[in-house]
């Protein structure tokens, strides 16, 4: 049973290129595992939610975009997004209404965030002790669940007075 894994907050000085390049290669091996197109726009649209630590609302996403792709619709983003859900390489922060790069699109996994309310960076908690107990708590009270996201909101270190 593997143990929980958290992916920290950051600090400013922290250099995002390695994160955005270890990233898409995992994105594009995985597509590639998997028969799914990785194609440029859906690409430049991952390369776009790493591109910090902080979850972009999808309009943010479309503007970033647009700057480079004059044509770009909200359609277009909202097809780009689905599938990056789909094939668990980005997350929705629901209580944000925006979006977060994957730490292991490999694995099954709930969604288990630590929203710092200061800076707005999202840290992603692995902890499959937690998300079975959830599941096994549901189905006591007759759910199936379908799908589990938790938010856990605060300040980060840097954020605290």
């Amino acid at each position: 049973m593997p143990a929980a894994t958290f992916r920290s907050f950051h600090s400013q000085s922290h250099d995002h290129r390695d994160c955005v390049a270890a990233a898409l290669a995992r994105a594009e091996s995985l597509c590639r595992r998997r028969g799914a197109r990785f194609t440029r726009i859906r690409r430049r649209v991952l390369e776009l939610i790493w591109a910090g630590h902080r979850p972009l609302p999808a309009y943010e996403l479309l503007a970033q975009l647009r700057r480079e792709k004059h044509n770009a619709t909200p359609p277009t983003i909202y097809r780009a997004l689905d599938f990056l859900l789909a094939h668990r390489l980005a997350h929705k922060i629901e209580s944000l209404n925006a979006y977060i790069g994957c730490t292991r699109p490999q694995h099954d996994h709930a969604g288990q965030f630590l929203i710092c309310d200061g800076c707005r960076q999202v840290a992603e908690l692995h902890d499959p002790e937690l998300q079975r107990m959830l599941e096994r708590k549901a189905s006591r009270a007759g759910l199936k669940a379908a799908r589990q996201t938790i938010e856990i909101r605060g300040r980060c270190k840097g954020c605290r007075p």
